[in-house]
């Protein structure tokens, strides 16, 4: 029988590999190791190949594109309704044969490895912000037992390290000297190695055109723009800005039935880097704009009116969402609205 559809519960070492023929009959069970993976495939005839949109699955999808495979990336919550009974390598091999042939299944882009690239460049930043807030926040408990508190604030962080290099040894003691200038050492590699990565960012953003564009959207700057030029791809994927803002969970909750509406709070379904970011930015935008009311748009004062600020604030992140995604799809540039007329 020849095999037209695969599925492949992927791991570190061991791989389960589930093949159907035409009308969906089991025809392959086998346990493939890491190392005979590729030989397998390259002996395979071209058929459609379903993977979970997992750690490596990218990787495993470029290599088997490029022999000839029609591959296709979904998001496990989606393949976990089709796993039967117990779960397992077999189970879970033989629920994404299934569930990679049904038409409304949705599909996650194959990623490049210049997306992938950035991404770490994104993540590892991440990593090193929080490292960077956890020893600010050591630093703060460590000095208020010595009775010293100073301004809330990452700026307020060199007050600290002045302290500690400069007071006397009756307020701050030789051992706790000692321990916080280990601390401030590790807290000021850290900050060398952020800059070096936001760097690097930025000469990425330079010179891609389409991360250029988003940045020119009010909230949306190079670190958001790439963010979101390197995960998205192509923004054909979605079918509208709304559905791009839902992809990123910043759409209202639905829990309706009977003909009746409920809607809650946002989703936050999807990928909620780009979601803080966005929401991050909206918050700059809202603050300035309440600051200077001259530049803010009717829409927005209506809002402000009548809404919390916070929803204010999704509702911004919502809109520069919808913004973005046109600006990929039409590569066009933000143009801000013209401010409206005053009567004389």
């Amino acid at each position: 029988m020849k095999i037209t559809t695969v599925g492949i519960d992927l791991a570190k070492n061991i791989f389960q590999v589930h093949g159907a023929d035409r009308e969906g009959t089991p025809v392959l069970r086998r346990k493939l190791r890491r190392s005979g993976m590729l030989k397998f495939f390259e002996a395979l005839e071209p058929c459609l190949i379903g993977l979970e949109a997992c750690g490596g699955a990218h990787h495993w999808a470029r290599e088997l594109i490029a022999r000839g495979h029609d591959v296709r990336l979904m998001p496990p919550q989606y393949v976990k309704p089709y796993v039967k009974r117990h779960k397992n390598d077999v189970t879970d091999a033989e629920a994404i044969c299934e569930a990679v042939t049904r038409p409304t299944m949705r599909f996650v882009p194959v990623k490049t490895v210049d997306q992938q690239s950035v991404l770490m460049l994104h993540r590892s930043r991440d990593l090193l912000v929080r490292q960077r807030t956890m020893l600010t926040n050591a630093m703060r408990g460590h000095f208020s037992e010595l009775g010293i508190v100073v301004g809330q604030g990452r700026r307020n962080i060199g007050v600290l390290v002045e302290l500690v290099r400069s007071m006397p040894e009756e307020h701050v003691p030789a051992i706790a000297r000692e321990v916080l200038e280990t601390l401030i050492l590790q807290l000021e590699a850290l900050q060398t190695r952020i800059t070096d990565l936001e760097a690097t960012l930025k000469s990425w953003h330079r010179s891609n055109p389409a991360s250029q564009r988003l940045a020119s959207i009010p909230g949306v700057g190079p670190i958001t723009a790439t963010a979101i030029v390197a995960t998205v791809g192509d923004a054909r994927q979605f079918k509208s800005g709304r559905e791009f803002a839902a992809w990123i969970g910043l759409v209202p909750r639905q829990h309706s039935s009977g003909g009746k509406e409920r809607l809650g709070g946002i989703t936050k379904r999807g990928d909620a880097y780009i979601r803080r970011l966005l929401i991050h930015g909206a918050r700059t935008v809202l603050r300035w704009r309440r600051q200077r009311k001259d530049t803010a748009s009717a829409w927005l004062q209506g809002l402000l009116e009548r809404r919390p600020v916070n929803i204010v604030t999704v509702a911004v992140a919502n809109k520069s969402a919808r913004i973005a995604w046109a600006l990929l799809n039409r590569g066009e540039t933000y143009k801000a609205p013209a401010a409206p007329s005053v009567a004389s």
